[in-house]
Order: C-alpha cells, then structure tokens, then sequence
C-alpha cells in the first residue's frame, strides 16, 4: 500500500468514526497532510466553537510517527500548474485548494483519502474512501 494523503473532509470522516475512511488510515503505512489541508483545518477550527478541542484531536493525531506534515514546495508549485492547465483544457476545473492538494499528493506520490469525486479527473492520481481501493 501506497502512502495516503489525507484531503480534509477524510480528516472530519474519520473523526466522526466513518468506518470505511478509520480502515484506510489504519492501514497506511504513512500518511501525508500538506499544508493545504493543515490550513482548512485550523481555519474551520478558528471560525468554530470548539477551537481548543478540535486543535488538541489534530496534535494528537499529528503526533503519530507515521503521519507527516509537508510542506508546498516548488516542486508542488509546478505539479499545481500542470494539473490546473490539463484540467482547465478538460473543461473540468476544481477548487484552488483541490488543487494544491492533488499536487501534494502527486508529488509525495500518494493515494488520496477524499470523499470529493472531482478528483478522480486528475490523471496519475489514485483516490478512494474504502480500504479496497488503495490496496493494488
């Protein structure tokens, strides 16, 4: 099994106890959150009721030595722009921040855990929710 990206709405799934999103990341041998996904996170945490709480669950589960933060690189930077153009050519675009964590997916050559279906229009990137689809 590959490593798995977490998109953001996977984090809050699994949060909630979503079996299927809890099996995947019980599995993965590493799991990667970019900065992308890091900032929506806080920033629904800033603009909510239970900052406190909701920031301590995300340290805690930062804390596991197989999750690993990463951050936007150059490289993310030309990946971003190659999957905006050939999506934009597609007639297909999706949001900015999508965008940014397809890169990072790409780049650290990551599964995405997501639960939007856009992002199976980015060619070379493998998406899922259950643990079946990301074992080859």
């Amino acid at each position: 099994m590959r490593p798995i990206a977490l998109d953001t709405n996977a984090y809050i799934a699994f949060k909630r106890g979503e079996a299927s999103i809890v099996a995947v990341l019980q599995h993965a041998p590493c799991i990667i959150v970019c900065a992308t996904v890091l900032g929506e996170l806080l920033g629904g945490f800033a603009a909510g009721q239970r900052e406190s709480v909701n920031r301590g669950e995300l340290s805690q589960f930062l804390s596991v030595p197989r999750v690993k933060v990463v951050p936007s690189t150059a490289a993310t930077a030309d990946l971003y722009a190659l999957v905006y153009a050939t999506l934009r050519r597609k007639g297909k675009p999706i949001p900015t921040n999508d965008l940014w964590i397809a890169a990072s997916s790409l780049e650290h050559g990551a599964a995405l855990l997501t639960l939007d279906a856009h992002f199976k229009n980015i060619d070379g990137l493998r998406t899922g929710t259950r643990l079946e689809e990301f074992i080859p």
